[in-house]
């Protein structure tokens, strides 16, 4: 979940891989002839009335595109004064928070292990029992004195926690990286065991303030990229998952590069697969090994052959410990090498918090892809659970997965079993955004919308390989391709759905003739332009495209999660407060502006909380997280986004609807959100400060030293990964 133009050498460079497929788009564009000039300066003259025909605004409320929603009925209000936007190295909070870290890179979970020794010396063996590097998605599960979840406890339970990515500039190592075309084994045995998930007891003292991790809580746990996992649903057992580690396709090793997360209305905790290609490389020569359809299939996820990964994992020495990270063909069938490495990953992961001895379960039949997150509806007794997701690359799809079984509150606290009943049978859908404001989901189901095997495309054989090739699946249905989606967040008050679209630097002019990858922008994903950034070494680049991203959402007809189609509008665009009006079309200012929108998180009063993950404003301010008090689908209306293309806004930001809460240290991501049921505690995450700079180890120079710069301004320690709660100085509920 890493921004464009960002420093690549540890991970996936999303500008790597991208949607190549040719299903066509969801309307035929309005041509521009506007300038750039134009364009920025906001000199479209051409009227809403025209550029929409006949488009009914029924679903807009009538509005127009200026209209705040001050008159949005709500009893909410946002009770903090903003913080201004910064670039200093420390966790900056509105007067009357306070903050704390609960833990780090490298803490350890148990006794017995050393403290953190800001010098890498720690074994590769301790990582399985201390926090993971690269702190991401999380959710917080209240723990009964019994020892179950009980939803509604909030000064004990177990905090869950990804660690997407071993971080540069590998502060787990002693000096870095060892450079080379091949790695050190014990580097590599230590970054495995450094990615995964936590599970971590978490008390606060009876006097209601001070939150801490219990150490040595038999609840601790570490997942990690060797972890022993099961496959389940339509595509366990499955020829195209069989490996060496598994002959029969129904148990791989490892979760990777585990990005945003989920969670289950029974209590169990989702972790969803993102960037693996981070850690998977294809041998040279491998096409004429393979079927085809394979190469089809392969190409279409980002791995041609003679593809080396960024970690080169695979090159660390010939045991499977290191082969297995290389998805080619090296024996006389699956089941004798890994040439099917790659498709046990990307999947959504399910997790028992309260059993530390169960198996993490790959939930097949909610698609494989760049899953960045898995989120629930709304659970209703006698309904199907619903959840969403977003595939993390730049014009890729949203999903839904519809339960076949519905929703029994009796299931509450039976772990993995109610996960099988809920999780394995029912129903993929992806994504079709129109361009009248209309929706509508497209079911992935083998023998229907020609997911056959007769299809010229990609030939399906079952349900295991639509699931297996969702994205294959997707392109055949002329799904929507998107600016990146990534955390998306359901409304507990109404039930409307938010998904954010981080950028896309691929998106170019209307006017313009794309190439290889590019789209011209259409509805859902409106914008082009162009906006200028300053380097660290004074320079200036531009970026193209849509560089500030939007947070687009929808209702289902009916506010019925299982309809197959919907409502939509964009609730925000992302932009600089000083941008031309058509690129600043939500009319942020400095209070509420933001850059590359990623996480993203409704706590239950209806409070929609926004983190940025951004490049492309961060000569301004670091990264932060925002409040808002959304309206509805509608509340806005039809504007003319920037490069001509006709677009559905929601009402325009104001002071009191969106306002900025925290700001993050340098080169940081702001990711990761959970707050404890009482809304006293807020928990979130701060990734890789420090990474766009190359460090000096021996001198103790890197781009930030935070956590420690928190409370030393002097510090030279290595930046770390950390997970950070938050209070209030008088002990209320947060952000009002």
């Amino acid at each position: 979940m890493h921004p464009q133009n960002t420093h690549q050498e540890n991970f996936l460079d999303e500008d790597e891989v991208c949607n190549p497929s040719g299903n066509t788009h969801i309307q035929d564009l309005i041509e521009t002839r506007l300038s750039r000039r134009q364009a920025l300066k906001g000199g479209i003259a051409v009227t809403t009335t025209t550029l929409f025909g006949s488009l009914s605004l029924s679903a807009c409320g009538g509005g127009g595109g200026s209209r705040d929603d001050s008159s949005t009925s709500t009893s909410l209000a946002l009770g903090f004064t903003a913080v201004a936007k910064n670039r200093n190295d420390l966790v900056t909070l509105p007067a009357g928070y306070q903050m704390s870290v609960l833990h780090a890179l490298g803490d350890p979970l148990h006794y017995g292990d050393a403290s953190w020794a800001n010098d890498g010396s720690e074994t590769a063996d301790s990582y399985n029992r201390r926090i993971g590097d690269g702190h991401d998605g999380m959710q917080w599960f209240g723990l009964s004195d019994s020892g179950s979840y009980q939803a509604s406890r909030s000064d004990r339970g177990l905090l869950c926690v990804n660690h997407e990515y071993v971080v540069s500039p590998f502060v787990l190592h002693p000096s870095g990286k060892t450079a080379g075309s091949t790695r050190v084994a014990s580097e590599v045995d230590k970054e495995i065991n450094a990615h995964g998930m936590s599970v971590c007891e978490v008390r606060r003292a009876s006097s209601g303030t001070g939150v801490s991790m219990v150490r040595g809580s038999s609840y601790n746990r570490r997942v990690t990229s060797a972890t022993p996992m099961d496959f389940a649903g339509p595509a366990k057992g499955a020829s195209l998952l069989q490996t060496k580690y598994s002959t029969d396709g129904t148990a791989t090793r490892g979760t990777n590069n585990n990005c945003a997360n989920g969670y289950t209305p029974w209590g169990t905790y989702l972790t969803c697969e993102e960037n693996y290609l981070n850690v998977i490389s294809r041998a040279s020569g491998d096409d004429a090994l393979r079927s085809a359809k394979e190469v089809t299939s392969l190409n279409r996820y980002g791995l041609p052959q003679n593809r080396k990964s960024p970690y080169l994992w695979d090159t660390a020495g010939s045991d499977d410990t290191y082969a297995r990270w290389s998805s080619s063909v090296t024996g006389a069938s699956a089941a004798a090498d890994y040439r099917n490495t790659i498709n046990t990953f990307g999947w959504v992961v399910e997790i028992d918090p309260f059993n530390p001895d169960s198996r993490p379960v790959k939930r097949t039949a909610l698609g494989r892809f760049n899953h960045e997150g898995c989120w629930p509806c709304n659970a209703v007794a006698g309904k199907p659970v619903v959840f969403y997701m977003g595939d993390d690359a730049r014009n890729e799809y949203i999903y839904k997965f519809v339960s076949k079984a519905n929703w029994d509150a009796a299931d509450v606290g039976k772990g993995l079993t109610a996960g099988a009943k809920y999780m394995d049978e029912g129903t993929l859908y992806v994504a079709r955004f129109n361009s009248d404001g209309s929706g509508d989901w497209l079911e992935l189901t083998f023998g229907k919308n020609g997911l056959t095997s007769s299809n010229t495309t990609y030939a399906f054989s079952d349900q295991a390989d639509v699931v297996i090739n969702a994205r294959l699946a997707a392109d055949i249905l002329g799904a929507t391709k998107m600016d990146r989606p990534e955390w998306g967040a359901v409304n507990p008050t109404n039930g409307e759905v938010y998904m954010t679209l981080t950028n896309n630097s691929n998106r170019v002019s209307p006017s313009a003739t794309p190439t290889g990858n590019q789209l011209k922008p259409d509805t859902a994903n409106p914008r082009y332009y162009e906006d200028s950034y300053t380097k660290s070494d004074g320079s200036t680049s531009t970026n193209k495209g849509n560089p500030n991203g939007h947070i687009i959402r929808w209702r289902e007809n009916g506010s019925d999660p299982a309809a197959t189609r919907f409502t939509w509008d964009i609730y925000l665009f992302g932009a600089q407060a000083d941008a031309a009006s058509n690129v600043n079309l939500s009319g942020l200012t400095d209070v509420n502006d933001f850059s590359s929108p990623d996480g993203l998180w409704f706590d239950s009063r209806g409070i929609l909380w926004i983190e940025t993950d951004d490049s492309a404003y961060t000569d301004v301010t670091n990264c932060m997280l925002l409040a808002a008090i959304p309206g509805t689908v509608g509340d806005g209306g039809a504007v003319v986004a920037a490069g001509g293309t006709p677009t559905l806004k929601g009402a325009s930001a104001t002071p009191n609807t969106v306002r900025r809460f925290l700001v993050g240290p340098k080169e940081c991501e702001i990711t990761g959100v959970a707050m404890t049921p009482d809304r006293k505690t807020l928990f979130i995450n701060i990734q890789h400060p420090g990474e766009d700079t190359t460090p000096n180890f021996s001198t103790g120079s890197f781009g930030s030293h935070w956590p420690d710069s928190q409370t030393n301004s002097t510090s030279t320690k290595r930046p770390r990964s950390a997970t950070v709660v938050i209070t209030r100085t008088d002990g209320g509920e947060i952000g009002v």
